[in-house]
């Protein structure tokens, strides 16, 4: 019972620092229509929420954590 409050500590954490976003890529493709045919293009920028990566990875390093104490304990 212990790890599930301990799971949930590190996800709303992140969730309540509210950090922002990281911009991953940005991608240019021609315009939709009509003002594709003319030669505009249009940017779409593709971002992970900081908050997410946070979780991910501390939940990721708890894992570890539990796994080397399972490992010692045998």
């Amino acid at each position: 019972m212990n790890e599930l409050k301990t799971v949930g500590v590190i996800a709303s954490s992140a969730a309540a620092a509210e950090l922002g976003t990281i911009s991953v890529a940005t991608i240019t493709s021609s315009a939709p229509g009509v003002l594709g045919v003319l030669g505009f293009t249009t940017t779409t920028t593709v971002a992970l929420p900081i908050a997410g990566v946070i979780a991910v990875t501390g939940l990721i390093g708890y894992g570890v954590y539990k796994g080397i104490q399972a490992a010692r304990s045998n």
